[in-house]
């Protein structure tokens, strides 16, 4: 039989919000434990999670609700942002996109692909915040207690699917609705702006209704996660999780749909480009910084190698992978992020052996390990900082729950009788 991977399908035919996307999670099987541990990882002291059963309309679904700190109340998946100066007399706090991406980079025991993907989620909801603003995504400030809920929503997400093994995404056309919603400013026209902005690109459908069915949060989510608008060929759906909404829903019930399925492990063979730029007046801290800004911006990879350029002084070679589609915007995160002048490019062909993420049982808890298909049969090689993290509760060497992972992997895949 052939190896296979889990892909997911989402359909936000319905609408789509943050708290919708954690229910769908929980009702496809993710323990709401797991998504507790990624609030615990983040540091959000006070806030705690809570699943129950709901239906809407004909359907049974699964309603994930963040509990914030202190009593504290604020309409659910909404980051409610501000530009500069936009003060409206609050006397609460607010937290910057620096101070967001600093608590998720800060985050211990999160798969490193789900930090990076909920990065990438924060960093376009500020941006299309800052076009509706005029102003950087840097200066836009979330508010408080709307940044922890979408802290969560957001973080949830990304780790949640990558707990269940997810290695590639699907979302269906969102849909396009109208209306008006109630904003500090007065009335604004649905889709709200930003979510308008963050539509941009993804196919929609005019679904007639008057209410916000796509939020801030769900739109980023989908287009930050989402490879494509169909599930891909030969994709088999196993597992189906409806996550619900506050609304009552209108013509389609207020719910995502979650469809895991698997498809067969092949070679990609595809084009990339290859983009390089050579660096004598960059300290270590700058290439460092872009090469996780490189990666966050949705690289296939990104490096450094140590050069001796002209008059003999040492340099690097800074080199980042990219999807044809990406390349603008990696080629501006490297102007952005490093002193270069110039950036050269060129079309490689590459050969990508299939992959897919299996979690084993072992005596220390739970472990990932990445397996990947070769022409002389499959590999696995455990998680690295989920290893160290368990190394580091039950007190012994991260190498012997590596072993263990490994282990239970190689028992998992034995024949029957063998």
């Amino acid at each position: 039989m052939s190896p296979r991977s889990t892909v997911a399908w989402l359909d936000v035919s319905a609408g789509v919000a943050g708290d919708m996307c954690l229910g769908a999670l929980v009702d496809a099987g993710l323990p709401l434990a797991a998504l507790s541990e990624v609030v615990a990882a983040l540091g959000l002291d006070g806030v705690r999670l809570e699943a129950r059963r709901v239906t809407k309309g004909p359907l049974v679904a699964t309603k994930v609700d963040v509990r914030l700190p202190q009593g504290a109340s604020h309409p659910h998946d909404h980051a409610h942002v501000h530009g500069p100066g936009d003060d409206h007399g609050h006397d609460h706090g607010h937290r910057t996109l620096s101070d967001v991406l600093g608590l998720l980079r800060a985050a211990k025991g999160l798969p490193a692909e789900g930090v990076a993907d909920a990065v990438r989620t924060f960093t376009l909801l500020a941006e299309a915040e800052g076009r509706v603003h005029g102003v950087a995504p840097e200066e836009i400030r979330f508010h408080e207690v709307g940044a922890l809920d979408a802290l969560v929503d957001v973080a949830g997400t990304c780790v949640g699917l990558r707990r269940l093994g997810v290695l590639e995404v699907r979302a269906g056309p969102m849909p396009w609705f109208t209306g008006r919603v109630r904003a500090a400013h007065g009335e604004l026209p649905l889709p709200a702006p930003a979510v308008a902005h963050l539509m941009s690109g993804h196919p929609t459908w005019p679904s007639g209704e008057t209410f916000e069915q796509v939020t801030p949060t769900g739109a980023a989510l989908v287009r930050a996660l989402s490879r494509g608008a169909l599930p891909p060929v030969g994709f088999v759906p196993r597992t189906v999780g409806l996550g619900a909404g506050d609304h009552p829903g209108g013509r389609l019930p207020n719910v995502v749909r979650l469809v895991l399925g698997e498809v067969e492990d092949e070679p990609e063979v595809s084009d990339a480009v290859l983009l390089e730029t050579n660096l004598d007046d960059a300290t270590g801290q700058q290439i460092g910084h872009a090469i996780e800004a490189a990666i966050e911006a949705g690289a296939l990879d990104a490096w450094a190698a140590p050069v001796t350029m002209k008059k003999g002084r040492p340099g690097v070679v800074l080199s980042v992978l990219a999807a044809p589609s990406d390349v603008a915007a990696l080629e501006a995160s490297l102007f952005r992020e490093t002193p270069t002048l110039g950036v050269r490019r060129r079309t490689v062909a590459r050969t990508v052996l299939a992959r897919r993420a299996v979690l084993v049982t072992t005596p220390y808890g739970p472990i990932h390990v990445k397996v990947r298909t070769t022409p002389t049969g499959e590999e696995a090689t455990p998680e690295y900082e989920e290893c160290r993290l368990a190394g580091e509760r039950t007190g012994v060497a991260w190498r012997r729950v590596a072993e263990a992972a490994l282990g239970a992997w190689r028992a998992s895949v034995q024949p029957l009788g063998a």
